[in-house]
């Protein structure tokens, strides 16, 4: 009689995220990595909670450096820049986070069905992640908005269908590996259909390296929507450090502080992205766990 294939019990799958997450913890930029991230998202669920004041109140003496009234400064029209810069994390991480939530489904989606099913569909589903990966990404996200508008939905929906093929490729070699395993043969053997298969057998076991990549996607999708904003394509009803920052291109050598806190809130989020990255790969790679 065939036998099911092992699949991990509830108490087993959360002692193994117990495992990860002491691993997690040993590293420091790791744990620095999630401070900072946790820090910028309280900020963006309530901004409130820092600053009272409203991120287009012009009642402010112009120009006015960084002290103890405004730690920030105000900016050309009067306007708190602490305020602007913890309202426009609302906006950034926002768009980061949803456009990779559709940048990871398509290129799930895509390289899932490219390693588990090879041949013919393999052949189409590769040439067009190769073919969308050769175009620039940043010059037709900007002609999309152009054409679309400039709305936080537009760019959301430009960035998501724009930064899958990475995505894409490695959830591919992993089920390509994947599909060579005694525990699929088993699923097989007990007539499991594919679309099970792929989602209840094989997705657990290929998430990782999709985990780590999304953490990074996360902060491209940040640099990616600064830079436009930047260039005057970002929601004009929008505050965000992209439309801060080209607000301060004219006025730096007066008010510094008007493009050096944005423009650090950016570095910042996106470092500590690529931290938790980081962490994250040496945590949920088993090969490095005796090292």
């Amino acid at each position: 009689m065939d036998q099911a294939p092992d699949i991990p019990s509830r108490p087993r799958r959360a002692a193994e995220g117990r495992v990860w997450w002491r691993r997690y913890a040993r590293s420091v930029t790791g744990m620095a990595g999630l401070a900072t991230l946790a820090g910028f998202l309280v900020c963006a669920i309530g901004p409130g909670w820092v600053t009272s004041r409203e991120p287009t109140r012009m009642t402010f003496r112009p120009f006015s450096p960084p002290g103890v009234a405004h730690p920030m400064g105000t900016d050309d029209l009067g306007r708190d820049v602490l305020s602007g810069v913890v309202h426009g994390s609302r906006a950034s991480l926002r768009i980061g986070f949803l456009a990779t939530g559709i940048t990871v489904a398509i290129g799930v989606s895509i390289g899932a069905l490219s390693g588990f099913y090879g041949g013919r569909v393999d052949e189409v589903l590769s040439g067009l992640t190769e073919w969308v990966l050769v175009i620039p990404r940043f010059f037709l996200a900007l002609l999309l908005v152009a054409i679309w508008g400039a709305s936080t939905g537009n760019i959301i929906i430009a960035i998501g269908v724009l930064s899958w093929p990475l995505t894409a490729r490695l959830t591919r070699a992993e089920f390509l590996s994947l599909k060579e395993r005694e525990f699929v043969t088993a699923a097989r053997a007990t007539g499991v259909t594919d679309g099970s298969l792929m989602v209840a057998h094989m997705l657990p076991n290929a998430l990782p390296p999709i985990v780590v990549n999304a953490s990074l996607e996360v902060g491209n999708a940040i640099l990616l929507e600064a830079a436009m904003s930047f260039l005057g394509l970002g929601d004009p009803s929008t505050t965000s450090w992209g439309s801060m920052l080209l607000n301060a291109q004219g006025f730096f050598r007066r008010a510094w502080w008007m493009s050096v806190f944005p423009g650090s809130a950016v570095l910042l989020v996106v470092l500590s992205l690529n931290l938790i990255g980081d962490s994250l790969n040496q945590s949920l790679n088993v090969r490095l766990w005796n090292r």
